[in-house]
């Protein structure tokens, strides 16, 4: 029999976070090494709990989640989902605008797979959470990587994103509050990019999963909220402000020039059908999620838990000779830059490696990010403050050494 291989669709889609980085950490875990694992934003194995009262309802209806939901989702889950919108200023969203998925990852994939015909470009942070990239490539189009500013609190590159706009471009996509970079944009940033998204007729597609996870004050403004006259698609869920990563619950809410897609929301409307439904006992979850107390905010304040271990990353990651790191204002990550040349750096991901081998610390390399130079890694700052505090000291001594060969 002949080898079995691949599909071509799949000779453009990476995903290192969990790539070959995390598979040698792995090995070394069976060898009996403890890893201090840096690398993924999932708050429960660093004692992040969800609320109780969440869990407590998902419980109590487990008897009525034995069949299928209707294909776009509960409708209490939906009309929870529809009032948050109204509360984030999103105009003109009905109970069918929503649909809900197994995750904001299975609904990103579903978009691209609706718009994205051979050969189509779709616009992508530089850096960005490399699934949406992955989810370009898979849906055969191309993805284009505009440039986000380290030297402007990683903000978009708007002169960038026109330069990179071609006749093939149907959409861009913008990550805010940002992962990996931390970045939360302000309502000039914004404006300026849906005018672009309005000069090119654009769909855009704003993922906002970290819309609660702030810091120092700064505000999230809903991409969504600054225009009805475009076709916008906002992600949102219960992974990251409710700690309820394993859930898989999450949500896009359609809205602005609906009138104008009824082809291509068909077509979503098709795709929902065809994976029959979102998990229902995880629904039963966003109605309580999004209507009781926000936790998070305590996490976040100053004096927070989340906001200590995000002080405490930006202060040592700073301190290290070498190393530089804006500060981030939301989400979970730092996204650090390194000094190549005194490090000697030429293949980020071997330095990863060579961090995990020497330190049993795991993070990922700024390249996994479509970052485009071999200079910054993702550090995920959610273990214990006195927990972080030792794994951030053990990177300042890796560094203090390192030199790649």
């Amino acid at each position: 029999m002949k080898e079995i291989v691949k599909s071509n669709k799949l000779a453009n889609v990476f995903y290192d976070i969990r790539g070959p980085v995390l598979q040698a950490a792995k090995r070394m875990e069976e060898e009996g090494h403890r890893i201090l694992k840096l690398n993924i934003g999932n708050p429960k194995p660093f004692g992040l709990d969800a609320p109780e009262e969440i869990i407590q309802d998902v419980i109590y209806n487990l008897p009525d989640s034995e069949g299928y939901a209707d294909s776009r989702g509960l409708f209490s889950a939906r009309k929870a989902i529809m009032q948050y919108a109204q509360q984030k200023n999103i105009a003109n969203v009905g109970i069918e605008d929503i649909i809900i998925g197994n995750g904001v990852s299975e609904l990103i994939v579903m978009c691209m797979q609706g718009l994205i015909n051979n050969g189509d470009e779709v616009l992508v942070p530089a850096p960005d959470y490399p699934l949406w990239t992955g989810a370009v490539s898979l849906a055969g189009g191309r993805a284009v990587h505009y440039i986000c500013d380290e030297g402007s609190d990683w903000y978009p590159d708007l002169d960038d994103m026109r330069r990179k706009i071609t006749d093939k471009t149907r959409a861009l996509v913008l990550i805010n509050p940002n992962n990996p970079t931390g970045a939360v944009y302000p309502p000039e940033i914004l404006k300026g990019m849906l005018e672009i998204a309005r000069e090119h007729q654009l769909v855009v597609f704003s993922d906002e999963i970290y819309d609660k996870i702030l810091f120092d004050g700064a505000q999230h403004i809903s991409t969504a909220s600054l225009a009805d006259d475009l076709l916008i698609i906002t992600f949102n869920g219960l992974s990251k402000n409710y700690r309820l990563a394993g859930f898989r619950a999450g949500w896009m809410i359609i809205s602005g020039a609906k009138h104008l897609a009824k082809d291509y929301l068909e077509g979503l409307d098709m795709l929902a059908n065809m994976r029959l439904c979102a998990n229902v006992p995880a629904m039963h979850a966003i109605q309580t999620a999004l209507g009781g107390y926000q936790s998070i905010d305590d996490l976040v304040a100053p004096g927070g838990r989340i906001c200590q271990q995000r002080d405490i990353a930006y202060e040592v990651l700073n301190s290290i000779d070498g190393v530089s790191c804006v500060k981030p204002k939301g989400a979970l990550y730092c996204f650090p830059k390194m000094d190549t040349q005194k490090f000697n750096i030429a293949n980020d991901e071997r330095m990863v490696l060579d961090l995990l081998e020497q330190q049993k610390i795991l993070i990922v390399h700024g390249t996994a990010f479509n970052w485009p130079y071999p200079d910054h890694f993702r550090v995920v700052f959610l273990p214990r403050p006195e927990d972080l505090t030792a794994a951030m000291e053990r990177m300042q001594q890796f560094f203090a050494g390192y030199r790649q060969l």
